[in-house]
C-alpha cells in the first residue's frame, strides 16, 4: 500500500535529530520518576509489598495500551500522534506524587504506564521508518539517547531528593519543562499519513506470531538488563562483600555502560550486521555472567556486570528494528515485541529474588548467564533488522521505502 505525506521528507538529519530528542524526552520522564519513588513510599507509608504491587501497574498499563498506538497514528497522522502521545507521557509524570493512597497510586501508575507504552511504540516505529529512509542503522543510538535522557534526568532527581524538595512540585515543573521541549522537537518528525481509503487498524489485536519470536530474543536481553540493574547492588554487597557505597553506585555504573554501548552500537551494527552483532553481544554477556557467578570479590563482579550491560545493550533496539519490518502492520508487531520485553523486565527482578530465596543469588545469575547464551542461538530471528539500505538511502522521499501503510508506523 502506498502512502502519502503532507510534505516531502527532505531533511533526513533533522528527522533523525528530532526522533533522537523524542527518545531522550521519553527517557527523562522515566528517569525522573524513579528517583522520587522513595519519597512516594515515605509519604504514603507503603510497605515493600505494597510498593511492589504499585510498581507492577506501569507494566500492566503499557501492555494494555500499546496496541492502541497504531490506531491513533492512523487517525491523526504520525507527527500529530507522536506529539500528543509524548505530551501525555510528560503530563502523566505528575500523577503518582499526587496520589493520596495506595489504590489511587495504582490507578495513577496504570495511566502512567499506558502513556509510556503508547509513546514507546509510536517513537520506535518512527525510528524504524527514519532509519530505513536514511539507509543506515540508527536504532541503537536512539535507545542510547533514551538512556542518556534517563541518566541526565535522574541526576536532577537525585539533587532534588538531596535538597528535600517536595516531589509534587519537582515532578510538575519537570513535566512542564519536558512538555515544552517536546513540542518544537516533534515538528521535525515526518508527517506521514495513510490514504483516506486505507482501513484503520483494530484498536486491540493480538501481536502477530512472527513478532513473538523476535520478542523472545528481546526477552533474554531485557531479563539480563532488569536482573542486573535491580540486583547488582545486592549481589555486590551480599556475595562479594562490597561496601555500601560501591553497591549503591552499581546502578549508575551499569546504566552508564548501557547508554555508552547503545550510542556506539550503530557503528558496530553497520560493520557486522544485526545477526553477528547479536551473537557477539550474547557472547560478551555470557562471559560477563560467568564472571558474576564465579566472583568472590567486587573487582571480578563489577566487570562482569559491565559486560552483561555491553552485551545486551543493542539487542532491544535491533528487536524493534526487526519487528518494524514485519508484514503490513509494523506498529502491531512492535507492540508485540514491546509487550514481551516489558514482561521480561517486569518478572526478572521477581524471578531472581525467588531463586535467591530458595537457592542463592549465584544460582539466580546462572539463569541470567544461560539466557545470555541463548542469544547466540536465537540471533537469526533478528535477520529482518538487516534490510537492503542501498535503495532510498538519504533520499527521504515522500513514499514509504517499505511500501506499507505508514499509519502503522
Amino acid at each position: 500500500m502506498t502512502v502519502k505525506t503532507l510534505e516531502p521528507l527532505e531533511a533526513p538529519r533533522r528527522a533523525r535529530a528530532s526522533i533522537a530528542l523524542v527518545f531522550a524526552v521519553h527517557g527523562a520522564v522515566g528517569g525522573t520518576f524513579v528517583t522520587r519513588i522513595p519519597w512516594i513510599q515515605d509519604r504514603l507509608d507503603l510497605s515493600p509489598g505494597q510498593l511492589g504491587l504499585a510498581l507492577v501497574m506501569p507494566a500492566v498499563g503499557s501492555s494494555l495500551a500499546m496496541p492502541l498506538a497504531g490506531h491513533i497514528v492512523h487517525r491523526y497522522g504520525a507527527r500529530a500522534a507522536m506529539r500528543g502521545l509524548i505530551s501525555l507521557w510528560c503530563l502523566a509524570l505528575t500523577l503518582p506524587a499526587l496520589a493520596p493512597a495506595l489504590p489511587v497510586l495504582c490507578a495513577a501508575l496504570l495511566v502512567y504506564g499506558a502513556a509510556a507504552g503508547m509513546a514507546d511504540v509510536a517513537m520506535n516505529a518512527q525510528g524504524v521508518e527514519i532509519e530505513q529512509r536514511l539507509g543506515r542503522s540508527i536504532m541503537s543510538g536512539l535507545h542510547g539517547m533514551w538512556s542518556a535522557g534517563g541518566l541526565l534526568a535522574s541526576g536532577f532527581g537525585i539533587l532534588a531528593a538531596h535538597l528535600d524538595l517536595d516531589a509534587r512540585l519537582q515532578l510538575a515543573v519537570t513535566a512542564l519543562v519536558l512538555l515544552a521541549l517536546a513540542q518544537p522537537v516533534c515538528r521535525g518528525l515526518p508527517d506521514l499519513r495513510a490514504p483516506e481509503e486505507a482501513q484503520a487498524p483494530p484498536r486491540f489485536a493480538l501481536p502477530p506470531r512472527s513478532s513473538l519470536v523476535i520478542g523472545l530474543v528481546g526477552f533474554c536481553a531485557v531479563f539480563g538488563e532488569g536482573a542486573s540493574m535491580d540486583w547488582s547492588g545486592v549481589y555486590l554487597k551480599d556475595v562479594t562483600g562490597a561496601s555500601a557505597t560501591v553497591a549503591a553506585a552499581s546502578y549508575t555504573a551499569f546504566s552508564l555502560t548501557m547508554a555508552v554501548s547503545r550510542l556506539a552500537g550503530d557503528a558496530v551494527i553497520r560493520r557486522l550486521g544485526a545477526v553477528r552483532t547479536t551473537r557477539l553481544g550474547g557472547a560478551i554477556a555470557t562471559v560477563g555472567g560467568v564472571l558474576v557467578v564465579v566472583a568472590d570479590h567486587p573487582a571480578v563482579a563489577i566487570p562482569g556486570f559491565a559486560l552483561i550491560g555491553v552485551g545486551v545493550a543493542v539487542i532491544v533496539p535491533l528487536a524493534f528494528a526487526a519487528a518494524g519490518r514485519i508484514g503490513g502492520n509494523p506498529s502491531q508487531a512492535i507492540a508485540g515485541v514491546a509487550t514481551v520485553t516489558y514482561t521480561s523486565g517486569l518478572i526478572a527482578p521477581a524471578v531472581i529474588g525467588a531463586l535467591a530465596q530458595t537457592t542463592s543469588l549465584t544460582v539466580s545469575f546462572g539463569l541470567v548467564t544461560l539466557l545470555a547464551f541463548a542469544l547466540l542461538l536465537s540471533a537469526g530471528a533478528l535477520r529482518r533488522a538487516e534490510p537492503d539500505f542501498t535503495e532510498n538511502a538519504t533520499t527521504m522521499s515522500p513514499k514509504s521505502t517499505s511500501g506499507k501503510d505508514l499509519s502503522t508506523t
